[in-house]
């Protein structure tokens, strides 16, 4: 269904639902590249929500690549596994459970997608640490201000270096009756390092 190489899967081709959030093409593209994936990785999407991170990832780290996509919510899953089904990927196994529990289980990850954390996110970053290769990314997306806080202490007080944090405010055109309008979306700040 997406043909190219290069992130940016328009929103509106993936199957949505209301309760079950999903990150927006345009902040979805930079947190690929912050990733800096290679075919044949292996990935993690925690609070995978609709999926979308994860099949962006599925493209870019190819066949012999795999991506584990976890959510506590079975919304979502069910939702990762109709885009999946969609986009006709098979290197995403999709994981319903708790990550701190699900995380433990998994292979070592070259790159980590944090999402969606249900307010565990510290924890969540000190385990993914330890499930990271040296050398690998976590790229980390965040709404709220506290989130924001408590990601940068954990980050700083564990091995990471390159510290990287952006904040992204985009504005999404629409046509009106009378010309065409921006309107404004929530500001998303993306924290991304590398492990030393």
């Amino acid at each position: 269904m997406w043909q190219h190489k290069t992130p940016g899967i328009p929103d509106e081709l993936f199957e949505r639902v209301d309760d079950v959030p999903i990150t927006k093409e345009e902040v979805r593209v930079i947190q690929i590249s912050k990733a800096r994936l290679s075919s044949g990785q292996t990935v993690y999407d925690v609070g995978c929500g609709s999926g979308s991170i994860s099949i962006e990832a599925a493209h870019q780290v190819g066949s012999t690549g795999k991506v584990f996509s976890i959510d506590i919510d079975p919304n979502a899953v069910e939702l990762t596994k109709k885009n999946l089904e969609k986009f006709q990927i098979s290197n995403v196994s999709v994981i319903l459970g708790n990550a701190m529990q699900k995380i433990s289980e998994l292979p070592i990850a070259d790159a980590i997608f944090i999402g969606g954390t249900g307010g565990e996110t510290a924890e969540i970053i000190k385990l993914c640490e330890s499930k990271l290769k040296q050398g690998g990314r976590i790229v980390i997306g965040t709404i709220l201000v506290e989130t924001l806080y408590s990601v940068l202490n954990i980050i700083e007080k564990l091995s990471f270096s390159s510290v990287d944090i952006i904040q992204i405010t985009i504005s999404k055109s629409r046509k009106t009756s009378t010309g065409t309008m921006f309107l404004a979306r929530n500001p998303v700040t993306i924290i991304s390092a590398t492990k030393i």
